[in-house]
């Protein structure tokens, strides 16, 4: 494909200018401007290199120097667009400079490689001259609705040039994640074993045939249709080196699926589909979503894969070259790195800020999707820090890590790898030292108990909070197990927030009880043990709040409900606890498009009343959720705001 260098150029620039007003402050034309996403400020660092929610890698010369660069579409917000990531080591794994956006978000794009050239193809069309114009030259061909005729529920859709039975001409494959059968929601027995069906992930081949392209059927293998756990990312290349077609596709957990060709290269035949494996096991990706691209990564005559994964990561997955029992052996997924510019902890970051360390500044301690607990060290404690990288936490001698499986997602076993941990950092058990307390997927509320010592943190194994119940343990309603007698077991994906909300010197707990409602459970002493009461609905409105999907809920002078949907759509709330106005009383920052403010009006022992003044700024950074804490790295009067937002980021508020 030719191009016009300069022109690329002149686009670039113009871009990088796009990207002063709109991109890293991409708020100037909002009512208010003021959240910025957090920079390390440490450029030696190297950190995994990422994008926000959702890699879609798209390997490529972009620059034409002779390496293989990385564009990397995005969809999500607020981090979306096409991102160019420069290698400027022609090294087979290189650290990549920070990216740069150069399009806007690309639905579905794929790239094939054809006779060394890439072709952009997206449901239904190529893209022509892709450097220059990226979506704005098309050309149809084949119109893409006739999937829409077949599938009620579509949510991959990957078109991509081969010529499948080599006689010269380009053929269409198109993969399809069919949900109609999973259904996504609620849909567990008592014996939680999931009686909807799985996700499904078809191929299909549309032949080029007399000047015009027919849709065929789907493609077998082992006699029947290839059906892989959802998004098949279809990939066809030689990947044993035999002289044929192969196909790798991926699915939307985290395993890789071979389909060895057993017919010939004019006449392709394909066997029953085998997982990929080496010597530690069956090939899996670290998280789900998983998006593979074949491609010689490394120039070494073998075919590779470059995978994206739904934290924004992106990895290198080689092919050794070898087979064994007539499957390729490829080596563990190794993640690219970049050079750091902004922090980022994997997808739907949840900051508590906390001098973790006791050093006399402000860390930053995190949960994400994939159920890790990272510590991010504020290395200067400056006013604008400068930051390490996330460093994963331990307890027990593990890494944590906790995660859905098969059935601890209300949503399906589709989410078996998401974790999705929220927390808080306070000395939970009055012995000086800070532990954390997590909430996650499952709704079970733990504790990690610090038993090192004053600036060397190391947590013991996971425990549950105490609450002693006057009957049996509450639970969601929808939950198919039970929780253990005594245990805090509230709606998924919300904060629990340690709090001396009376003042005693005992931490309390304040979160969502199992129905939505911002509860107080406040500690007493039980004997030598520490207790949770039963909680109490003490925090009232005055004036409504908003639902998750920031509809504003009208209901005047009650409980504060902050989820009162079911199943999949409870929870999800993420509350920071602070004197936002500087007015001596605690007020609540709650997640929102951005966050929004419930301000203490009035407050006695038994009830707390407050008013929901609403999104604290108009620019969007969430579109499944934002989570706050409060920070004060200048150390002057009111506390700012950092959100960790869906894309990874942290965006930060100077409350001036």
């Amino acid at each position: 494909m030719s191009w016009n260098k300069p022109l690329f150029l002149v686009t670039i620039f113009l871009i990088l200018a796009y990207d002063v007003n709109e991109g890293t402050n991409q708020f100037t034309k909002t009512k208010s401007p003021k959240f910025e996403r957090l920079a390390y400020n440490n450029p030696n660092l190297t950190v995994d290199l990422g994008v926000g929610l959702w890699a879609s890698p798209l390997p490529i010369d972009y620059d034409e120097d002779g390496d293989l660069d990385l564009l990397v579409s995005c969809n999500d917000v607020p981090f979306n667009g096409i991102y160019y990531f420069e290698n400027k080591s022609n090294e087979a794994f290189p650290v990549f400079e920070p990216p740069v956006k150069v399009s806007k978000p690309i639905k579905h794009i794929q790239v094939s490689y054809i006779n060394g050239q890439a072709r952009f193809l997206t449901p239904g069309k190529e893209l022509l001259d892709f450097k220059n114009s990226f979506d704005k030259k098309g050309v149809s061909l084949f119109p893409s609705k006739s999937f829409s005729k077949l599938h009620n529920n579509i949510r991959f859709n990957q078109w991509k040039y081969v010529d499948y039975e080599n006689d010269g001409d380009l053929d269409i494959i198109v993969g399809i994640q069919d949900g109609e059968d999973y259904g996504w929601d609620n849909a567990f027995n008592d014996n939680g074993v999931w009686t909807n069906g799985p996700l499904h992930g078809y191929v299909y081949l549309i032949e080029y045939d007399k000047g015009e392209y027919k849709l065929k059927d789907k493609i077998l293998a082992g006699g029947e249709p290839i059906d892989v756990y959802g998004a098949p990312s279809p990939n066809f290349d030689d990947y044993d080196n035999d002289g044929d077609l192969d196909i790798i596709c991926g699915e939307f957990l985290d395993k890789f699926t071979y389909f060895e060709n057993i017919g010939t290269r004019e006449k392709p035949k394909y066997a029953k589909g085998k997982y990929l494996e080496n010597e530690t096991g069956v090939l899996k990706m670290d998280l789900e979503m998983i998006l593979p691209v074949s491609i010689d990564w490394d120039k070494d005559g073998d075919i590779d894969l470059v995978v994206g994964d739904e934290d924004g990561r992106v990895a290198f997955v080689e092919n050794s070259g070898k087979t064994k029992n007539g499957i390729p052996v490829f080596e563990n997924p190794k993640y690219f790195k970049q050079r750091a510019e902004h922090v980022k902890f994997g997808a739907l970051a949840t900051p508590y800020s906390t001098d973790w360390d006791d050093d006399g500044d402000e860390d930053l301690i995190s949960g994400n999707s994939a159920g890790y607990i990272s510590f991010i060290e504020n290395l200067d404690g400056s006013d604008t820090p400068k930051w390490d990288a996330p460093k994963y936490l331990e307890s027990d001698g593990k890494i944590i890590r906790i995660q859905a499986g098969e059935n601890g997602s209300i949503q399906g076993p589709c989410e078996a790898k998401w974790g999705y941990t929220t927390l808080s950092v306070e000395d939970w058990n009055n012995d000086g030292l800070k532990d954390i307390l997590v909430n996650s997927v499952w709704g079970k509320v733990i504790w990690y108990e610090n038993i090192g010592s004053k600036g060397n943190p190391k947590l013991a194994k996971e425990q549950p909070i105490k609450v002693k119940w006057d009957k049996d343990t509450p639970k969601p309603e929808w939950n198919w197990w039970n929780p253990e007698p005594n245990t805090l077991v509230t709606q998924w994906r919300t904060t629990p927030n340690a709090v001396d909300w009376n003042k005693d010197g005992l931490m309390d707990l304040i979160m969502l009880d199992q129905e939505g409602y911002l509860s107080y459970y406040e500690r007493y002493k039980n004997g030598t043990d520490l207790m949770l009461k039963p909680g109490n609905r003490i925090f009232q409105t005055t004036n409504g709040t908003y639902d998750r999907k920031n509809n504003f809920v009208n209901k005047m002078n009650g409980p504060l409900r902050l989820s009162e949907k079911k199943y999949g759509s409870s929870g999800r709330r993420k509350i920071a606890f602070g004197d936002w106005d500087a007015d001596g009383d605690t007020d609540i920052v709650i997640n929102g498009i951005n966050a929004a403010l419930l301000e203490n009006t009035n407050q006695t022992k038994d009830k707390v009343e407050f008013k929901f003044n609403g999104d604290i700024s108009k620019v969007k950074l969430a579109g499944h959720t934002t989570s706050p804490t409060f920070v004060n790295w200048d150390k002057k009067g009111k506390p700012d705001l950092l959100l960790g937002a869906e894309d990874g980021y942290f965006y930060y508020y100077k409350n001036d």
